[in-house]
């Protein structure tokens, strides 16, 4: 399965990014993939190549570009428990400088790239996003509603809040099929709740699903989160989901 390292041109410099897509000379649907918090890194590598052997081309773009290529910061093979207070402590300053008015602005970026590749179909997309990633995501999907055909968000960080422009105010922008998989310390009950309400009255069509047993991180086999039966239950949803939506358009 190819992968090749990308670069992309957006208002504020060059975002470095990977490709992962079938070797056949055909084209395949496009997926956005929002890295988590951590970054590009290879268990990234491993889900966007696992994902393409499916029959999609897959782009991961480094959202923190702005302060260097990925890996911005150095990270360990496995990211415990012990460390990861040091490392959030390197990571911090990046995920706060990563705005939404600079998260909508790449989103213009990632997507005019992907859908002008010669391997990629001329069709909508889909965006996928983990932890912080889930929310750029959401905020994708509802700024280009004509573009994004499905959404997943998996551990996502906080999509209800009080702010103006929290995710779940978002909603009913977005035209995708969604699908979130929460950990079960993700949000609490009525953040849930509300998530929930504010997609049932946008007519979203949707699932939004507590995965048992996890926490906020389950999918990422390099950390201590990781739950193997959550990721398998995450392509259990996700592929269906993009089968779906990409399939025949």
């Amino acid at each position: 399965m190819p992968t090749k390292s990308l670069h992309i041109p957006t208002a504020d410099g060059q975002a470095d990014a990977l490709a992962a897509f079938p070797d056949g000379g055909e084209r395949h649907p496009g997926v956005l993939l929002y890295m988590d918090a951590f970054g590009v890194r290879p268990v990234l590598r491993e889900m966007a190549r696992e994902l393409a052997e499916h029959g999609y081309y897959v782009l991961v773009p480094n959202l923190f570009y702005r302060h260097g290529p990925a890996p911005v910061i150095d990270l360990p093979e496995h990211i415990g428990q012990e460390i990861r207070p040091a490392v959030f402590a390197q990571l911090m300053p990046l995920i706060e400088t990563h705005t939404v008015e600079r998260a909508l602005s790449d989103a213009d970026a990632y997507l005019r790239f992907l859908t002008t590749q010669p391997e990629v179909s001329p069709r909508p997309v889909a965006v996928i996003g983990y932890c912080m990633g889930a929310d750029v995501a959401m905020r994708t999907a509802a700024d280009h509603p004509g573009q994004v055909a499905a959404l997943a968000g998996f551990h996502p960080s906080p999509l209800v809040t009080d702010a103006p422009g929290s995710p779940h105010r978002l909603v009913s922008k977005m035209t995708a099929q969604v699908h979130l998989g929460l950990a079960e310390n993700d949000m609490p009950p009525k953040a849930v709740s509300e998530l929930n309400q504010a997609l049932d009255a946008a007519g979203v069509d949707y699932t939004c699903e507590i995965y048992p047993g996890t926490v906020h991180g389950f999918t990422m086999s390099d950390t201590d989160a990781f739950n193997p039966s959550a990721l398998q239950r995450h392509w259990d949803r996700l592929l269906p989901l993009l089968e779906s939506a990409l399939a025949d358009r």
